[in-house]
Parts: structure tokens; C-alpha cells; sequence
């Protein structure tokens, strides 16, 4: 009696020991899961929504994104920090929104700059819209250099203390789309010509980096209706929108738009 309990007791407790550890281990794995929070990387577009992005225009690009139900995964400042170029690169597309290039530049380290160059050279996509291009551009706030050292300057309204306002722009072979333009680029010095804005300087343009394609544009056609109150719009926001998913799809699947 006594030695069978003796040895029940042992292994009641290797059990419970062994029990323990195994809870331990569990938890360990879902704390490491939890803390990685890396992007999908199932998802063909990656949307940055990190330091320096409006928010707003976040938004109005997700509101595209879905409606043409092209799946998407975001990442913010810190997660892309994070990300490897070949974990980056596992996106067909990356897609960097307007706000304020400055900070979306001074919010990534340099070398996730570097990343993000490297993948795209290796066959990535990249779309900027409006700080998007300034950002690709060799911008001097941890520019990312897509253009063969093109630095690109504010549209010439900016000049005449215009800070938002519709433009006309020009594509070849299609009618003209008033479009949403604030603080963006005219994008002078680098590229194939596909938009074009009414003083002719460049508003949208395409090109190759290394094996990757880059479209960028200094207006907002993703621009939602409430941010055109008090402006002159002759182009319904619907028509823009799908100028806007032609962009998306153009840069996601890498075909050539038509170019001036």
C-alpha cells in the first residue's frame, strides 16, 4: 500500500508537471503569433497605412480596392520595419497612399527603404498616389529612388497658393476627367506620359524599375464625393473611381497603359 501510493503520487505529478509545460509552450507559441502580426502574405496588394498616410485617403483606396473585390492586406509603419524585402516581395503590389511624404519617408527605417527598392527592382509592383510619388522620387526624407534620380516638384497651382482644387486631365484617346488634385506632384523628368494636367506638365506617369513596374500620380482619383464640396467637378466621382481602378489593375498586372 504505501509504495503503490508513493509511486501514484510520482505520477500524478510527472503528469501534472508535464502538464504545465505543455500550457507553457501553448501560450508561448500564441504570444509569438500575436506579436509577429505580419501582413498576409497571401494577399496580392499591400496597402500601407503607416506614419504619414491620410488616413482619409487610406480609406478612399480600400474603398476602390473592394468594390472591384481586388483582396488587399495593410501595413503600417512598424509592421513594414519589420518585413524582409523577400516578405515584401511576396505581394505582387505594393501601394503607397497620399499625406505627407516626409513623414512616411522619416516614419520607415532606411533600410526598409532599401527593402522596398530591392523588391521592386526583383519584380514588385509599386503605385503611388500623390506623397506616394513624391516618396518614390529621390526624395531627400528617405526617398525611395525609383526614378533614376528624378525629383519631382508641386504642380504649378501650388504656386498660386492653390492647395486643392479639380483639374482637368488629359489621357490619350479619352475624354478628359476632372480629377481631385491637393499638394500633389506635376512628375517632370521620369517615365511614359499617360496623364497629363492642363499647364501639360505629367500628372500620371509609368515606367520600369529593375524588373518592376511603377505607376505614379499626383491627383486623387480615388477621391471620395465629400472631399469635392465647393469645387467645380464636371466629371461624375464614378468615372474616377474607374480611372482609378484602371491604375490599381495596370500596376497589380503590370500591362502598359496608353501613353502620350
Amino acid at each position: 500500500m504505501g509504495y503503490s501510493r508513493v509511486l501514484n503520487m510520482e505520477t500524478f505529478r510527472g503528469i501534472l508537471i508535464g502538464s504545465a509545460a505543455l500550457i507553457l509552450i501553448t501560450f508561448s507559441a500564441c504570444d509569438f503569433q500575436a506579436d509577429k502580426s505580419l501582413p498576409n502574405p497571401s494577399a496580392f496588394i499591400l496597402l500601407f497605412d503607416g506614419r504619414g498616410t491620410s488616413p482619409g485617403d487610406v480609406s478612399a483606396v480600400q474603398a476602390v480596392l473592394e468594390s472591384n473585390h481586388l483582396e488587399y492586406a495593410t501595413a503600417n509603419s512598424s509592421q513594414l520595419d519589420a518585413m524582409s524585402e523577400a516578405e515584401i516581395r511576396q505581394h505582387r503590389l505594393l501601394i503607397i497612399p497620399g499625406g505627407n511624404f516626409v513623414d512616411i519617408g522619416n516614419g520607415l527605417r532606411s533600410s526598409t527603404a532599401a527593402n522596398i527598392r530591392n523588391a521592386v527592382q526583383n519584380g514588385m509592383s509599386y503605385l503611388g498616389i500623390c506623397a506616394g510619388a513624391f516618396f518614390a522620387g529621390n526624395s531627400p526624407y528617405n526617398g525611395l529612388n525609383l526614378t533614376s534620380g528624378a525629383r519631382f516638384s508641386f504642380y504649378s497651382a501650388e504656386a498660386r497658393g492653390v492647395r486643392k482644387t479639380a483639374v482637368a486631365i488629359s489621357t490619350p484617346g479619352a475624354p478628359t476627367l476632372d480629377q481631385y488634385w491637393e499638394d500633389g506632384p506635376q512628375l517632370s523628368g521620369w517615365g511614359a506620359v499617360v496623364a497629363r494636367y492642363p499647364d501639360r506638365t505629367p500628372a500620371v506617369v509609368e515606367g520600369s524599375f529593375g524588373s518592376g513596374s511603377v505607376i505614379l500620380t499626383g491627383v486623387h482619383p480615388e477621391a471620395p464625393e465629400r472631399w469635392r464640396r465647393g469645387m467645380n467637378f464636371t466629371t461624375p466621382a464614378d468615372a474616377d473611381h474607374a480611372y482609378a481602378a484602371t491604375l490599381i489593375r495596370a500596376a497589380l498586372n503590370r500591362t502598359w497603359l496608353a501613353h502620350f
